[in-house]
Formats: C-alpha cells, sequence, structure tokens
C-alpha cells in the first residue's frame, strides 16, 4: 500500500534532511555532503550557505576546507559551480559526463572540435595539470601551443568555462586556490588526497540519486533530472538508472501527487510534523535549486519571478514552514525583508530572531526592516 502525507509533512521532511530545523552540527564537508553540492559560483553566498545550517561556525571555514582538501570546488550540475566533496564528489561528475553533450553536432560546429581534437585537449589539459597549478591563461598557452587547438584560445579565456566544463566532468581539473583575482586549475587528485575517482556511470547513479532523495525527497524522477542537468542527460539512461535500484527507492502520494523517497526514511516521513521554522537562506540557495523554481510547493507560482532574477540569478530567500514567503536584501546596515502579502502577517519575532543569528554569522549588526510585497 502506498503511504500517503500532506505537502507540510514533506516541506518539513526537507528542512531537517537539509539542516535547518533544527539546524546541523556536521562540520563544512558534512554540510556539502548533505546537500549533494552546494552551489560556488558566488564565493560569499556558498559560504553562507554553509553557515546557516551550522550551530556553530566561523568567517572563512569554507576557504579552510578547500585548502585542507576537505571539499573541492569544480563545475557540476547543471553546469554552475559547485562545492563538492572528494570522496564522492567523483559519482556526480560520472553522471554528467554519461550524457556526453560535448559531442553533439552543435559543438563541433560552434567550437571547431572534433571528438579527436577532444582527446588532444584531454591530454593537454591534464598533462599541462600535471603537478601544476596553473591560471586560466597559463592553462590557455600550454592549450593553444598544442598543435591543431589554436583557435580554442577565446573559448577557453571565457569565464563560462564552457570547454573547459567537460574536462571538469571527467575528473581532468578542478579549481585551484586564487593567486590574487585570478582563478586557477589544480587536478582533483592534487587538490584532494581524498579523491576517490570518477566511477563509471552505472556504478555512480546508485550513489548519487540516493543522496539526492535522502536531501530532497519526497521528489520524482523528473525533479533529479532537472537537478541534474537540465536535460543533458537523456530520460531513458535516467530511468535505467532508476530502475536498476530495485526496492530502495518507495513511492509516496503527497496530498494525491506521486513522489519517491528512500524506503529507509518512510517511516520518519510518515510520522514527520508540519514545522513553523523560519529561515533567512543566501541567493542560489539549494533548498530551492534542489527542486528547481519551477517547483510551486516551495516557490509559489505568483512570485516565482521575485526569485528566480534575470540572467539565473536566484535570491535570498524567507522560509517559513518549508514554504519561500518571502525574499531579503542587505542595504548597509538593514536587512530589508520582503514578505509576501499573501502569506499572511509577517512573523516579527521569528523574523527579528533570525535576523539576529544572520548578524551573529555575518558578524556585523543589522536589524530588520519588514515590509509587505
Amino acid at each position: 500500500m502506498t503511504a500517503t502525507v500532506t505537502w507540510q509533512q514533506a516541506l518539513a521532511w526537507r528542512m531537517h534532511r537539509q539542516l535547518l530545523d533544527p539546524i546541523g552540527r556536521p562540520p563544512v564537508a558534512g554540510v556539502v555532503r548533505r546537500l549533494c553540492g552546494v552551489q560556488a559560483q558566488v564565493a560569499s553566498t556558498a559560504e553562507l550557505a554553509v553557515r546557516v545550517r551550522r550551530e556553530r561556525s566561523r568567517p572563512g571555514e569554507v576557504n579552510r576546507a578547500l585548502s585542507e582538501g576537505r571539499i573541492i570546488k569544480t563545475w557540476a550540475m547543471r553546469g554552475a559551480l559547485h562545492l563538492l566533496t572528494p570522496e564522492e564528489g567523483g559519482a556526480f561528475l560520472s553522471l554528467l559526463a554519461a550524457g556526453r553533450s560535448w559531442e553533439l553536432p552543435s559543438w563541433e560546429r560552434y567550437f571547431g572540435m572534433t571528438p579527436k581534437l577532444w582527446d588532444v585537449l584531454r591530454h593537454t589539459v591534464r598533462e599541462a595539470l600535471d603537478g601544476s597549478i596553473l591560471t586560466r591563461e597559463e592553462l590557455v598557452a600550454a592549450v593553444i601551443a598544442r598543435r591543431g587547438l589554436g583557435h580554442v584560445g577565446e573559448a577557453l579565456r571565457s569565464g563560462w568555462g564552457t570547454l573547459l566544463k567537460p574536462l571538469a566532468w571527467q575528473g581532468d581539473l578542478c579549481f585551484g586556490a586564487s593567486r590574487g583575482s585570478r582563478v586557477t586549475f589544480t587536478r582533483p587528485d592534487a587538490a584532494s588526497s581524498r579523491w576517490a575517482g570518477v566511477p563509471e556511470p552505472d556504478e555512480a547513479a546508485p550513489i548519487v540519486i540516493v543522496a539526492y532523495f535522502g536531501a530532497y525527497g519526497p521528489a520524482t524522477i523528473e525533479n533529479f533530472r532537472n537537478w541534474l542537468s537540465r536535460g543533458r542527460v537523456s530520460a531513458r539512461r535516467i530511468r535505467t538508472w532508476f530502475g536498476a535500484l530495485g526496492d530502495r527507492l518507495a513511492e509516496v502520494k503527497v496530498d494525491g501527487e506521486r513522489a519517491y523517497v528512500l524506503a529507509e526514511q518512510l517511516d520518519e516521513l510518515a510520522s514527520a510534523r508540519p514545522t513553523a521554522a523560519v529561515r533567512l537562506l543566501p541567493g542560489f540557495d539549494q533548498y530551492v535549486l534542489g527542486l528547481g523554481t519551477e517547483d510551486v510547493h516551495v516557490v509559489p507560482a505568483a512570485r516565482r519571478a521575485a526569485v528566480s532574477r534575470q540572467s539565473g540569478w536566484i535570491s535570498p530567500i524567507v522560509v517559513a514552514g518549508g514554504v519561500v514567503r518571502g525574499t531579503w536584501a542587505l542595504d548597509g546596515d538593514q536587512l530589508r525583508i520582503a514578505w509576501f502579502s499573501e502569506a499572511g502577517r509577517p512573523p516579527r519575532t521569528a523574523l527579528e530572531a533570525e535576523v539576529a543569528r544572520l548578524s551573529s554569522i555575518l558578524d556585523r549588526e543589522v536589524r530588520a526592516a519588514i515590509s509587505v510585497a
């Protein structure tokens, strides 16, 4: 018999699994592991995403974890920059590489990269980074000096890193420590002695799927596919991976909608109680990225434009009861909260308490300025 729960229970369960209610105690790497990676194209928001999930934290702890090899930084899900753990990160990269999007004819036409040239590029980059940490310009210089690759210099200099992402997904490179304002690249096994390599996709899939549903369940297969690659990996391939899981996933009906959870967590989900917790989460937070801003149970449809802004920008959010109920922004010493009018009266006491918690994390005094949007 299929278990039945409400969306209030499901969202409370997600808040618990994502270390938001109650606030968690894992170290930096433990938070990154639980969330299946933390999006990190904006370093300050990535650190805040980790720190708001820890009872006690210190400024700079994400950079320390990177320098000590407890986490790595590389292009991962949806082609975005992420923090990953070196032990499991290769499994996530493996599934992205399985899509082999760089072999599409459109890529060859646009970048002039044949399959043979991709092999040359991989070999050149691995050779250049062997025992070295190179800036983007140093890496580009090594690549364009190789016969047949002179035409890719401009594309490699792009901050988007489009030609470098397939190499990241195959475990050939990741980010190193910055030199001033300049990014650097190195090999994952050089970035961390904990690097476990990139397993075959069929071996990696159970690791990734179980991790995802442990953090973001109840969820659907389509939720997982969108989170992973936004369609870069075929639906057929993903269904095959899910089919191989057997009874490790259990179906559940959430207010009549079909979704899946880990079978081992089904009883805990069924006993979850709705939460009244209020949390201020940074931009690009995994709470919304894990399911996508199109998930109306987390982001009300009428408010999606306030959360998902132009150029892919994801706003800092106010979450209450597991639902996005507003956005926020820092303006000098004021933390301006725009509470959504349809959510009822703002819970001022809870919001002010959360602003005080954020003040302690930011190590600066900020005061709440609450308005209704």
